[in-house]
């Protein structure tokens, strides 16, 4: 019996990196895993990896109609849901100062980071207030928590997704629904894109987190998924949990190479 036995779980994003290690950690507990992405190629591959029970939903989650089609479509499948995770965030634009952006670059990040979540957290609650059980897991970021320098775009978008978060911890607890925020450091593909831009920068932030690396996305922030996930933490929500190495105890030096 695993922790998640007839579950049903969501999770944006899981073609790749953490949404594809906490995808493989739900399932390894007993989940029903959708994966909700963007990539059909990954997406496919990762549904079939995850077992037989799990499907693929190709999911743009900056368009409203299919990020309500991916909660429609889970029901009309399984006839429940108990999990979902707000992973992906396809908003992919380089560092760039405060004074250089542009409203499209807020606008971008806003649609993909924070309306995204909110669509599908307004979708699933009716649902999971019906069984009187939910659970909500918001991926955000130290970006944000610690206004790292020249993704403002991005830090703007996950300070308001954990607001959000926040609130709809007070306001449905009452419901049996938890929700909490995650946010990881791990090995990803954004990850060597910018250990290739700023090679530097990242020996840096490594030589000053604690723990010394970057986490595996499926044995460093899938557990901890599966934890907020489950019934051991029933009594834990509108909580930011960091899974990081302890890089958020005293902050990192995110300040990467830019010209001029």
């Amino acid at each position: 019996m695993g922790r998640l036995d007839k579950k049903v779980a969501v999770v944006t994003g899981a073609g790749q990196g953490v949404g594809l290690g906490i995808a493989r950690r739900l399932a390894a507990e007993g989940a029903t895993v959708v994966v909700a992405e963007f990539n059909p190629e990954t997406g496919q591959q990762a549904a079939a990896a995850l077992g037989a029970d799990s499907i693929f939903i190709h999911t743009d989650i900056t368009r409203r109609e299919q990020v309500l089609n991916m909660i429609a479509v889970t029901m009309q499948q399984f006839g429940r849901l108990d999990i979902l995770v707000n992973n992906a965030y396809p908003t992919n634009t380089p560092p760039r100062r405060l004074e250089d952006r542009e409203d499209k670059d807020f606008e971008a990040a806003l649609r993909g980071g924070f309306m995204s979540a909110w669509l599908a957290m307004k979708a699933a609650f009716p649902l999971m207030k019906a069984q009187g059980w939910g659970r909500i897991i918001n991926l955000c970021s130290l970006n944000g928590v610690n206004a790292h320098p020249f993704t403002a775009e991005y830090n703007s978008a996950k300070e308001g997704l954990r607001a959000l978060s926040r609130t709809a911890a007070r306001e449905w607890a009452q419901h049996g629904i938890c929700v909490n925020v995650l946010c990881p450091a791990a090995r990803t593909p954004a990850y060597e894109m910018f250990e290739k831009y700023s090679p530097d920068n990242v020996a840096e932030m490594l030589k000053q987190n604690p723990m010394g690396y970057m986490g595996d996305p499926e044995r460093d922030i899938g557990g901890v998924a599966v934890f907020l996930a489950s019934e051991d933490a029933r009594y834990v929500t509108g909580n930011t949990l960091f899974a990081d190495g302890g890089a958020h105890i005293n902050g990192v030096s995110w300040a990467p190479d830019l010209p001029g």
